[in-house]
């Protein structure tokens, strides 16, 4: 499909990770941006082709913004089930008490119907992919193949479900289902995981020559035991087994050591930082200005609506620079330029999406708009301090995936009756026990 936008903000990436921004028109031609620039309206009288652009749309975006998508860069998406469900305990007890043996009763057509649930908040947040570890990877994949949305997948793998084999089968099925589908190595934590486990991931890794994610050093009481075990915490231990060869990351990084940084810093890791969720698990806050000052790259992920609960990138961008302001008492620590680059860009990279980290032409038609003309975002002192200080999901007009709009003027796009997904959802966690 082609779309022209006109009359647009439009919010570019510099190779400094800060932002600019632009006025004019943007173009989608088919999945791509084909331009960006003053335009009027043809392709040929810009120089853009012997023949005007017939356009299925144009659309007058009267001066809102058009930025990238946000890259949601942790996720355990099918977990709307446990939305308010199983609150106000530590990480430990949260999930053997209650998280796992829900889990446990989940069927393929459960996963597939609570993606999609988590799909619709994703694109009402401006979220244009995410980062998802969870069951069933082929489902996971279809519902995002089917709704139109950009899903990347990493396994889950531990002790009590699972396998390698079963691992590389669903990074071949997710990889080659969808365009909007792909899958990288990973396991769920060294706490759930045997050594041998782990032995096999990262000799999968080196096979597929993939990079390798977990959830690394998310609570204090992990790495102890960590070191209890093994001598070393989770960060040496995964390295000693050769599991970085080809990259990856952690997600949370809450409670890194020296050499944690080091490694992560010499194998060019990236560290996802996930707030909302480390607040209300009391789990403790990442060290993004180390992360930062030692050029180690940045996400930002939701984590789990079981342990979050929304799916909201304004919320977690806020979180993410607030926090670390208090965690390293200077108001000046981190930019709001350097939050909202790892909501985007940040995420991007870390999911191998580098065509859909940033608005220029020839990347991928992964975008969103944003409504300017509301309090929160006036006066236009800075647009991009608005965006991670005072911006929220009702700014967002549109979310665009793969040039196709999913969400516009709160009305979902996706091919889905919204009653009948919630209805749905609310049967599944109704017949738990």
């Amino acid at each position: 499909m082609n779309i022209r936008f006109y009359n647009a903000k439009i919010l570019q990436t510099a190779e400094d990770h800060t932002f600019y921004i632009t006025e004019g028109e943007l173009w989608v031609q088919g999945n791509r941006i084909s331009y960006i620039g003053a335009g009027k309206g043809d392709g040929a009288e810009d120089g853009k082709g012997t023949e005007p652009i017939r356009w299925e749309r144009e659309m007058d975006v009267q001066g809102n913004l058009l930025m990238p998508g946000f890259k949601n860069a942790h996720t355990h998406t099918a977990m709307t089930f446990l939305r308010s469900y199983a609150d106000d305990l530590p990480l430990q007890d949260w999930l053997n008490q209650q998280v796992f043996p829900r889990e446990g009763q989940l069927t393929e057509e459960d996963v597939y119907w609570l993606n999609i649930l988590g799909i619709m908040e994703y694109v009402t947040s401006g979220i244009t992919s995410n980062f998802d570890m969870y069951f069933f990877p082929p489902m996971n994949a279809k519902a995002s193949a089917d709704t139109g949305f950009r899903t990347v997948q990493t396994s889950g793998l531990n002790n009590y479900g699972g396998t390698v084999e079963l691992m590389e089968e669903n990074y071949h099925i997710v990889n080659e289902m969808s365009d909007l589908t792909s899958f990288i190595v990973g396991f769920h934590a060294e706490y759930t995981t045997s050594k041998e486990l782990m032995e096999g991931v990262a000799k999968l890794a080196q096979k597929l020559k993939s990079p390798v994610w977990m959830h690394n050093a998310e609570t204090k009481r992990e790495v102890e035991e960590c070191r209890e075990r093994w001598g070393m915490t989770p960060t040496k231990l995964t390295d000693s087994l050769g599991m970085y060869e080809y990259g990856g990351g952690g997600y949370h990084c809450v409670w890194f050591e020296e050499e944690d940084f080091e490694i992560f810093q010499k194998r060019k890791l990236t560290a996802v930082t996930n707030p909302a969720s480390n607040l209300k698990l009391a789990s403790g806050i990442c060290p993004v200005k180390r992360f930062a000052d030692e050029g180690i790259a940045l996400a930002i992920g939701t984590d789990g609506p079981a342990s979050n609960n929304c799916l909201d990138m304004f919320r977690e961008m806020f979180l993410t620079s607030t926090l670390a302001k208090v965690r390293e008492m200077d108001a000046a620590c981190i930019s709001a330029d350097e939050v909202l680059y790892m909501a985007t860009a940040g995420g991007a990279h870390a999911m191998l999406l580098e065509d859909c980290d940033s608005l220029a032409e020839g990347k991928k038609a992964d975008l969103i708009m944003i409504d300017l003309q509301q309090p929160n975002m006036q006066p236009e002192n800075n647009i991009v301090k608005n965006l991670v200080y005072s911006g929220s999901k009702q700014n967002v007009k549109m979310t665009m995936v793969n040039g196709k709009i999913l969400y516009e003027d709160q009305q979902f796009h996706l091919g889905f009756d919204k009653t009948e997904v919630y209805r749905r959802a609310n049967e599944i966690i109704g017949r738990m026990k």
